[in-house]
């Protein structure tokens, strides 16, 4: 007899079906294991936002709170925006509001023209490698910045004084000369600031291109300006900001050397020294929170129009190298 033969795949057609539905199991992805939340982050950046929190978001957004708010009979009453137009439009009020934004400006305008190119003149020279002594010099330049600045405003009253200084005009008294001296002043203090902001820029640029750049027969000039300039322009951008934002928030050596009057005849009156005179009070001046946080508020606005100017109208326009 024949025996019965079974019906079946060709051979090679199951060990080919059993290899290709094992290579669909194993191309299925694997469940990935979740990532545990980095609680060490929270341990290092809980500190520091707690304190910036409680020191700096807490006050600006009650200064923005106190701003709407004016005192009626004995109590705080919410006046929403009346207090910005009081600011505005009142006669003695807005007078001394636009006078102190116009000296803060010249204030700013003054160490932007003569700080700034300064301190990136000083930082070119400590960056010419054949320049000895470039360690004593950095320090010696930097060294105003850490001194009081009730020091330094003694130390150059001192200096300009018609009766013990150099100087036969009295340059701090006169009200066309008060506040460009002040500003003066300061920048001999703070140079030394965008000098190292522009140093530490500059020596980070490959001595390649310098060398390449001198033999196509570039100078010393053309090389700066051709060469190492373009790449330094982000940080030319941030001292700008920065002086700005400082120049606005300005106080101390105006206080120190003028008191709160800021004089002559207000001529060296700025944003700080208003706001001190309007929340404090000062001689015969009664003192307001409300309107002291009002003028408060103008200066927080006035800096971030000038920071957004700064992200949108040069950030994004000034193309940064990888150095």
């Amino acid at each position: 007899m024949t025996p019965l033969r079974t019906t079946g795949p060709p051979d090679g057609i199951g060990v080919e079906a059993a290899t290709a539905s094992g290579t669909a199991a194993s191309a299925e992805p694997a469940a990935k294991p979740r990532r545990r939340f980095p609680t060490h982050l929270v341990v290092f950046i809980a500190p520091a936002a707690a304190i910036y929190t409680v020191f700096m978001v807490y006050p600006l957004l009650d200064s923005l709170r106190l701003s709407m708010f004016a005192p009626r009979d004995g109590l705080q009453t919410f006046v929403g925006l009346d207090n910005f137009v009081r600011l505005l439009t009142d006669d003695l009020l807005s007078d001394a509001f636009w006078n102190a934004v116009w000296n803060n400006l010249v204030f700013f305008a003054v160490h932007f023209v003569v700080q700034n190119p300064i301190g990136l003149l000083l930082a070119a020279l400590l960056a010419t490698p054949t320049l000895r002594g470039r360690g004593t010099y950095r320090t010696l330049l930097f060294l105003p910045t850490t001194l009081s600045v009730v020091i330094v405003g003694f130390i150059w009253q001192l200096i300009i004084s018609p009766v013990w200084g150099f100087v036969d005009t009295p340059l701090l008294g006169q009200s066309s000369t008060a506040l460009v001296t002040l500003a003066l002043m300061s920048v001999w203090q703070y140079v030394g600031i965008p000098m190292i902001l522009f140093y530490a820029v500059l020596i980070s640029i490959p001595d390649e291109l310098t060398e390449a750049a001198t033999v196509d027969g570039a100078g010393a000039w053309t090389t700066f300006w051709r060469v190492k300039f373009p790449l330094i322009l982000p940080t030319v951008g941030i001292v700008s900001v920065v002086t700005y934002v400082a120049n606005m928030n300005a106080f101390d050596l105006i206080y120190t050397v003028k008191g709160a009057l800021a004089g002559p005849d207000f001529a060296s009156d700025i944003m700080g020294t208003l706001f001190f005179r309007t929340f404090f009070g000062f001689q015969l001046q009664q003192g307001s929170s409300t309107m002291g946080a009002t003028v408060a508020t103008m200066m927080f606005l006035l800096i971030l129009a000038g920071v957004l100017l700064y992200f949108y109208g040069w950030q994004r326009r000034v193309e940064s190298y990888q150095l």
